[in-house]
């Protein structure tokens, strides 16, 4: 085994702050190391990736309370480290320790390269008929990344962007696109940069976005994460990175220059161009849970440094695990090293990152203690309070796969939340199910009946009709059933109701009537996504016509399958046109984007109220039409009357409109409220114009959403 030089004169360094910290004035890096258990650490240094064994091997004897630190002169950025971690071999009370395990520091900024799968890399003999009960003893150097030393240094450029010049929610469009799909067949950029950070961050996908009108991306999972073993052995791979082993390091898969500490400088150069251009980026992280699985999980960094402290362990048995998503482990919040290191990710990310902001995978685990969801648990009072976290925008997918774990409507008034429930409604109703009045009516309007009792504003409601987990908005109304048989799971995984509906033909079809009606379904949801209250996200690709060929969870599909396509047909063109189109017309009006909830009455004096139902006939909607089944909605939105006010104090006024949906497969006769009528949106693939007059009884076709304005009272 290597030893450490004698001419390296170590220095007990500081136990804070935790990770490897380059201090280019003292000529070297201070590490520690969080482990409460441990009853030894070894720091190694290798001189390249996938090295047999280490190039140097430094006991760290300096320990303050359950940190370890050491101080070694000489280290400087690029650096290649990763520990040793002694301690007892009980998985039957929890503790896990394998000093022949090579493991990942949880405060790396940067990891070198990707995970090879080799047995060695679990901390049991694979096969033993003891499981993981058994210890092995084989070096995994080489098969398992290491940490990255690196230097932080970045000359930023997007101050008056920062912290400073935030997007409003009021103002917000959400992008949710993968780093790689985005670009990855975009053939006018150069080959070296499709599929990266620099590919993102180009002048022309900046372009892009935009002219497509969007203020913010959400980046898909851009922490380092893990091929999961089965996938590697199909010839598959974890496509969306929701495989974390690290929650500092942006995945190095993403960078076009390197894994030595380039992926941090290119994800820095990302976020700072996109800034320049007056776009957030958000991050969609994924603190619920590891790469490191179950009790038959390999050991890669925190099962090896403190696995009793990491994870959340079945109180009547610490052999196994609670697993809350799904994925075999749930990290333990209420220790406040865990918590700590979430934290500090977090202030990580936005101090030094530069990020605007989070959207936290299965965020009701993030609550749990035991088995109970808490909201109000440490972790959602330490954000509420944090001076940096408090300010930047929350996002929470609020549910796990737990008991209690359906969370929506429940998060504190800071976070918004995915609204699945505004899914599934507008999917159901386009798809021609009658639907409560109410209900569609609630969505419509921001989920009051959801949100308000809680204090919180229709941003709280993340609008969104398709997103990364199911069909594309292509595929919603091109496939009655999933179709994943490319996932090599025999089309089991996946959720079986999507509430989609295929215009009568399933798949790729040339029949003129059932493209015409899919083009008509695509705009009816878009129109209904822009003129909702909250906040609207948009699937990234959904705006090209981007297909999954029916895959409905197209998570370990890093192929065609998933990225976009950039050569447009007459058709995706002219849907590409709508959609901005759209766009321009929400961003225009901030009827349809109210920080407060319409209240339905008059206001200020005026003899409208702000918002008003209509039937057919046009009459005002009744009790019993609002609790009764419905394929269709009419309503205006009276922009005279807005209970709102701009930054300076001055009342907001808009336009007047009326929104006409009708999801039925059959006309409906409507007879339009007083005033003149001009049709300024609707889902004709014709151009059309029109001015009614009020009192005019006007045949609204089945499958068809139109928007009025007000040009006359």
């Amino acid at each position: 085994m290597p030893l450490r030089p004698r001419d390296r004169p170590l220095r007990p360094g500081e136990p804070y702050p935790l990770g490897a910290t380059w201090i280019e004035e003292e000529g070297g890096t201070n590490f520690v190391l969080f482990s409460e258990n441990a009853t030894a650490v070894e720091l190694l240094l290798y001189s390249h990736e996938n090295q047999e064994e280490p190039k140097e091997v430094i006991p760290i004897t300096q320990r303050t309370g359950d940190l370890w630190h050491v101080f070694v002169p000489g280290v400087t950025p690029g650096q290649l480290y990763a520990y040793r971690v002694y301690g007892p071999y009980k998985p039957e009370e929890g503790h896990r320790f394998n000093p022949n395990k090579v493991l990942i520091d949880p405060y790396a900024k940067a990891i070198s390269g990707l995970l090879i799968w080799d047995d060695s890399v679990f901390g049991y003999k694979i096969g033993d008929p003891r499981e993981d009960l058994s210890f092995d003893e084989r070096r995994d150097d080489k098969f398992v990344p290491k940490g990255v030393v690196i230097d932080p240094h970045f000359d930023w450029t997007d101050d008056h962007f920062f912290m400073k010049k935030k997007v409003p929610w009021k103002e917000t469009v959400i992008y949710e696109v993968h780093v790689k799909g985005f670009t990855k067949l975009r053939l006018d950029l150069p080959e070296n940069i499709r599929g990266t950070y620099e590919g993102l961050a180009s002048d022309k996908m900046i372009d892009y976005l935009l002219d497509l009108g969007i203020t913010t991306v959400e980046l898909m999972p851009v922490q380092q994460f893990v091929d999961e073993r089965f996938l590697v052995e199909k010839g598959l791979r974890n496509y969306w990175g929701y495989n974390p082993i690290n929650f500092f390091s942006p995945e190095c898969r993403y960078s076009s220059s390197g894994c030595l500490g380039q992926q941090v400088y290119e994800f820095k150069k990302m976020v700072n161009k996109l800034h320049e251009a007056g776009i957030e980026v958000i991050i969609d992280v994924v603190y619920n849970h590891t790469a490191e699985g179950n009790h038959l999980g390999p050991t890669l960094s925190f099962k090896g440094i403190d696995n009793k402290a990491y994870y959340m362990l079945d109180p009547n048995n610490p052999r196994y695990y609670l697993d809350f998503t799904g994925t075999g482990n749930t990290l333990n919040l209420s220790h406040p090293r865990v918590l700590q290191m979430v934290l500090d990710s977090l202030r990580y990310w936005v101090l030094e990152m530069h990020v605007d902001g989070f959207r936290f995978d299965l965020a009701a685990a993030l609550a749990r203690e035991l088995y109970s969801v808490n909201m109000l648990h440490t972790f959602f009072i330490a954000i509420q309070q944090d001076p940096i976290l408090s300010q930047v925008k929350l996002i929470a997918e609020p549910w796990d796969v737990g008991p209690g774990g359906y969370q929506v409507g429940n998060f504190p008034y800071l976070w918004a939340e995915w609204n699945d429930k505004y899914r599934d409604t507008i999917r159901k109703f386009w798809r021609g199910d009658p639907v409560p009045y109410g209900e569609l009516a609630n969505r419509l309007m921001g989920s009051p009946d959801i949100y308000l009792g809680n204090n919180r504003t229709p941003f709280a409601s993340i609008n969104y009709i398709t997103s990364h987990d199911g069909f594309t908005l292509e595929d919603l109304v091109s496939y009655n059933q999933k179709h994943n048989e490319a996932n090599m799971l025999n089309n089991q995984d996946g959720m079986n109701e999507n509430y989609s509906w295929n215009c009568g033909v399933e798949g790729p079809t040339d029949d003129p009537n059932v493209i015409v009606c899919r083009e008509r379904q695509k705009r009816n949801f878009i129109i209904t996504l822009f003129i909702s209250q909250g906040v609207p996200m948009i699937l990234g690709g959904d705006e090209l016509s981007r297909t999954q060929r029916g895959n409905n969870n197209a998570f370990c599909q890093d192929n065609e399958i998933s990225w976009f396509h950039w050569d447009l047909d007459d058709r995706r063109r002219k849907f590409l046109e709508f959609f901005k189109r759209v766009i321009r017309f929400y961003r225009a009006h901030p009827v349809f984007r109210r920080a407060r909830y319409f209240q339905g009455k008059k206001l200020f004096g005026m003899p409208m109220k702000d918002v008003l139902w209509l039937k057919p006939d046009g009459s005002e909607v009744d009790e019993q039409t609002w609790n009764s089944p419905t394929n269709f909605i009419a309503f205006i939105l009276e922009g005279s009357v807005m209970d709102e006010i701009n930054k300076y104090g001055e009342r907001i006024a808009d336009d007047s409109f009326l929104i006409i949906l009708n999801g039925g497969s059959h006309p409906v006769h409507f007879k339009f409220p007083p005033g003149k009528w001009e049709l300024v949106l609707h889902s004709y693939l014709e151009e059309r114009e029109e001015i009614i007059e009020g009192g005019k009884v006007r045949e609204i076709e089945g499958k068809t959403a139109l928007v009025y304005r007000r040009i006359e009272l």
